[in-house]
Formats: structure tokens, C-alpha cells, sequence
């Protein structure tokens, strides 16, 4: 009896392999074995919810972090909420929910995301600050470039053409704290000078949501209220740097008042080369999105990360990585963004 039902064992094992060849259709087409199931199970996840795409400087994020990632091994999830709150955390809830390993924001409103990092925490999910900061949350990782220090490079760069003289500050969404960093390394610069009386802020505004159009009508405001009599602009990116020239252009004054703005937009770039933008500041994004990917693949595998700066974001102190970033106008546009193929020679000057 045991004989027989080996035999008929054997004989059910051989019909059922022979029946799977033939389903498959290719003797060479099996099943993947358990070790390669447990492979894909642990590649590393990472959910990128991001506050918007409308400008140049965040679709190079985007597709420089998706590339950074994906050389390392590990995938991405990336969803944008077009600078809408409650979008932002719904999306970032349905990266939660599907299961990522690490969540890396860049947040459009610096106070509310806070409810994304607790909602991360909750599932076991660690969370990377990218670019701007994140507040009143315990954030796992802050990684940016000084935005503090941008401000400086900006207001140092103004102040040594125009030391003296009516200055308009536009800046950026009150809603983002990186907007508040940048107007203090301004204003780190420019109080001294303030004190003694050699510089008057005649026109301070902040800038909706970024939104250029709204440092348009700023600007034609604070022309309108000194009748034209403004010395110089610090504007909070290049894409608001962009309206102000466009209001100044209006008045006959595109290239006669200092402009500075930050980004290295190839907008920004043109304006530098023909002299109506007097600089930008250029913060390498490749950089950026290699550090905040190799440091979220660190976090989700729970690795050392080896950071030695500490922010304040009002709750905790904050693990961060800040990189320095570089003033570019005229005389070192081809050694900075040229040279790093940010933009090529020919989108910058056009054909020679």
C-alpha cells in the first residue's frame, strides 16, 4: 500500500508539471521563486508630496529626485497639490495608506502639514523636510539649502551697488517658513544700514502663494506710492523678480533699478545677460536631490544619517542638512550655471 501511493504521487506531481508548462506556453516561464518575491517586498518605497509643479525650479526637483532614487535602488511615488492645503494632505494620505516607506514633502503651508507628519508617525512612517521646512512637528529630516544665507547673498549683492537709497522688499508666501528665512538673512543685511539711516524700506509685502501676478500689482503699488523715486528691489525668487521687471518696464525703468531674485531660473539668466535682473541666487538642485534621496533611503532602512546641523521648527529640533548655496550675476554666470549645465551657453545668450 505505501508503494502504490508513492507511485501515484510521483505520477500526479509529473501530470501537474507538465500542465504548467503548457499553460505558460514556454517550458522557460515558471514561477519566480520566494527569494525574488522578498526582493521586490523590500525595495524601498518613497512617497514625494509635493506643494506644486507651475515652476521651472520644481519640475527639475521633481525629475532630478525621481532619478536619485530610482539609482539607488528604490522607487518613487510623487503626487503635486497645485499649492492647495487640503489637497496636499489627502495626497499625502494616500501615500500613507498605500504603504511607502518613507514620506518626503515639500510642504506648501509650513504650519499645516504638521497634521501630515503626525499622520505619517502614526503608521510607522518617518518624514524628510525637502527644500522648506515643515513647522510645529517632529520631522525626522530637514534637508535645503541656507535659506537664511540666500537672503544675505541677495541683500549683500543689492547693498554694494546701492548703499544708499529707497529699497521695496517683495516677498515670498507668508505661508512658508523658508519665505520668513529668507526675509531675515535680508534684513540681517540691511537693519544695520537701516539704523544709520542710509536705507529706507519704503514698500514690504509679502506675495500670495507665490504667485507672481500678485508681485506684479505690488510693485506697480510701491512705484505708484513713491511716484517712481525706488533705488532698489530684493524680490523673494526669480519668478517674482520677473514681475517686478515687468512692472518696472512699464515705467520706463527695467535695468535702472538693481533687481535681485533667487532660483537661477533660465528666465532669470536671460534677464542677468541683458541687464534688467542684477542677480540670482543659484542653489544646485542636482545636490539637493541627491542628498535628500540618499538620506531618505538611509531613514526608511533605519540607518545612521550622520547629520550634524539642528533647527528649531517651533516643536522640535530638527536633524538638517543645509547646503551652501552660490550669488550669480554677470561676471560668474558662465562658471556657475553654465559650467554645471544647469542651463546650456545658447538657452542663456541665444545664438551667437
Amino acid at each position: 500500500m505505501l508503494a502504490l501511493i508513492i507511485l501515484v504521487g510521483a505520477c500526479e506531481y509529473k501530470k501537474g508539471h507538465s500542465d504548467d508548462q503548457e499553460v505558460s506556453g514556454d517550458a522557460a516561464v515558471v514561477e519566480e521563486p520566494s527569494e525574488n518575491h522578498t526582493e521586490d517586498d523590500d525595495k524601498i518605497t518613497i512617497g514625494f508630496s509635493m506643494d506644486t509643479l507651475a515652476e521651472e525650479r520644481w519640475l527639475r526637483d521633481r525629475e532630478l529626485f525621481k532619478e536619485a532614487v530610482e539609482a539607488l535602488g528604490a522607487e518613487v511615488k510623487i503626487l503635486a497639490s497645485k499649492g492647495d492645503d487640503a489637497l496636499q494632505i489627502l495626497q499625502a494620505e494616500t501615500l500613507i495608506n498605500e504603504g511607502i516607506d518613507i514620506l518626503v514633502i515639500v510642504p506648501h503651508n509650513a504650519e499645516s502639514t504638521a497634521m501630515i507628519v503626525k499622520k505619517a508617525h502614526a503608521a510607522g512612517i518617518k518624514v524628510l523636510s525637502y527644500d522648506r521646512l515643515v513647522r510645529n512637528s517632529e520631522i525626522d529630516l530637514y534637508v535645503s539649502y541656507d535659506n537664511e544665507m540666500v537672503g544675505e547673498l541677495q541683500a549683500k549683492a543689492i547693498t554694494k551697488l546701492v548703499p544708499k537709497g529707497k529699497y521695496v522688499y517683495i516677498g515670498g508666501a507668508e505661508t512658508d517658513y523658508n519665505a520668513h528665512l529668507l526675509k531675515k538673512g535680508v534684513f540681517n543685511i540691511l537693519q544695520p544700514l537701516i539704523d544709520k539711516g542710509d536705507i529706507t524700506i519704503v514698500y514690504d509685502q509679502w506675495t500670495k502663494d507665490w504667485f507672481p501676478e500678485y508681485a506684479f500689482s505690488s510693485m506697480q503699488e510701491a512705484l505708484k506710492a513713491n511716484d517712481n523715486n525706488v533705488d532698489a528691489v530684493i524680490s523673494a525668487n526669480d519668478a517674482t523678480a520677473g514681475k517686478v521687471i515687468q512692472a518696472l518696464a512699464e515705467q520706463g525703468l527695467a535695468g535702472n533699478i538693481p533687481v535681485a531674485g533667487q532660483d537661477a531660473d533660465l528666465a532669470a539668466a536671460q534677464r542677468i545677460v541683458i541687464g534688467t535682473q542684477t542677480m540670482t541666487v543659484y542653489k544646485p538642485l542636482k545636490e539637493l536631490a541627491v542628498q535628500a534621496a540618499e538620506l531618505a533611503v538611509k531613514l526608511a532602512k533605519g540607518e545612521e544619517i550622520g547629520v550634524e546641523r539642528i533647527i528649531n521648527n517651533g516643536k522640535a529640533e530638527v536633524p538638517s542638512m543645509l547646503l551652501t548655496p552660490i550669488a550669480v550675476d554677470q561676471g560668474n554666470i558662465d562658471a556657475t550655471i553654465i559650467a554645471d549645465e544647469f542651463h546650456t551657453r545658447e538657452e542663456v545668450y541665444g545664438k551667437e
